[in-house]
């Protein structure tokens, strides 16, 4: 799995983190897109796109964006068809975030959010699949998102 990573100054050391641990999972390759060094800011606006592209190329097949909030990078990362970034907090959102909305980016603050938890966020939210823990549900959240995907058809033109 191709997985595309990228913060602005304030998400930079939890990226750091993240790559890491990451890079030490079997079978998961990390597309970085940066910032590179805190001497290097960017800001997330110019950041979130890299990794919404990627995903939109087929670079990637899930993405993780990290800024002071996460807020900023989900906006933005939206603002591209076919991303569905959500922000996670914890565990709990971090697992719901693909079992109920299907997200294939999630984002995260530097600022609010302790690497040791963000790992675990990140981890529990690759182990769900769409509408795992929620069969009971299935019909209706695949029903929900597939509104969405003709809410995103019909605005992004």
């Amino acid at each position: 799995m191709k997985i595309a990573i990228a913060s602005d100054l304030s998400g930079f050391p939890l990226k750091k983190e993240l790559v890491a641990h990451l890079q030490s999972k079997p079978g998961i390759e990390v597309l970085d897109f940066g910032i590179p060094s805190e001497d290097q800011p960017k800001p997330y606006f110019e950041q979130a796109p890299l990794v919404a592209r990627a995903i939109q190329e087929g670079k990637a097949e899930k993405g993780i964006l990290i800024c002071g909030t996460g807020q900023g990078m989900a906006i933005v990362a939206n603002k591209h068809k076919g991303i569905y970034a959500c922000v996670v907090t914890d565990i709990f959102s971090g697992e719901r975030a693909k079992i109920i909305n299907n997200a294939n980016v999630i984002t995260m603050g530097g600022w609010v959010t302790a690497p040791f938890l963000a790992k675990e966020i990140v981890d529990a939210w690759l182990a769900m699949s769409f509408t795992q823990k929620m069969e009971f549900k299935k019909e209706f959240l695949t029903n929900a998102f597939n509104q969405v995907v003709a809410l995103e058809e019909k605005n992004f033109k």
